[in-house]
């Protein structure tokens, strides 16, 4: 299996992951909560991991044309439950779009992008998103238990 299809499916699997911790929320206005040093919220995290993986993946390598509001991600607030979860599905739909039409060679390329001040290739960048999503992630359900009394 090419690591185009491993990362397609860890990606998918993980973005349903997501889906079913913003369903688990018990109310929907828990997912704008903060609380104490906790300054994101679960709902501000699932649009952040939309937009930097349709930023890095859609429009960096797939050219998708998708415009990011990094701002937004972390500055919207009440955006419906429904909402997110339709962007959850439109970020999982194009990751397997793009990384499915991604040729080997590109992996052993140089990112288009220098993001921390030093070039990677795009195969170690694919696995640093991939690590970025997951961080959030485990964010995302701690913050749901942390709010969910409340």
């Amino acid at each position: 299996m090419s690591i185009q299809v491993t990362l397609g499916e860890l990606f998918a699997r993980d973005l349903d992951k997501a889906i079913e911790e913003l369903k688990a929320y018990t109310k929907e206005e828990q997912l704008w909560m903060v609380k104490g040093e906790i300054a994101n919220s679960g709902g501000n995290l699932l649009l952040h991991i939309c937009g930097n993986l349709r930023h890095f993946i859609g429009s960096v390598l797939g050219d998708s044309g998708y415009i990011r509001r990094r701002e937004d991600e972390f500055g919207l607030k009440d955006v419906k439950r429904s909402e997110i979860i339709s962007e959850l599905k439109t970020t999982k739909k194009m990751i397997k779009e793009v990384l499915s039409t991604l040729e080997s060679d590109k992996l052993e390329e140089t990112f288009p992008i220098n993001v921390f001040g030093n070039e990677m290739t795009t195969e170690f960048f694919l696995m640093h998103l991939y690590g970025h999503l997951n961080y959030h992630l485990g964010q995302i359900n701690y913050h749901r238990r942390l709010v969910a009394d409340l």
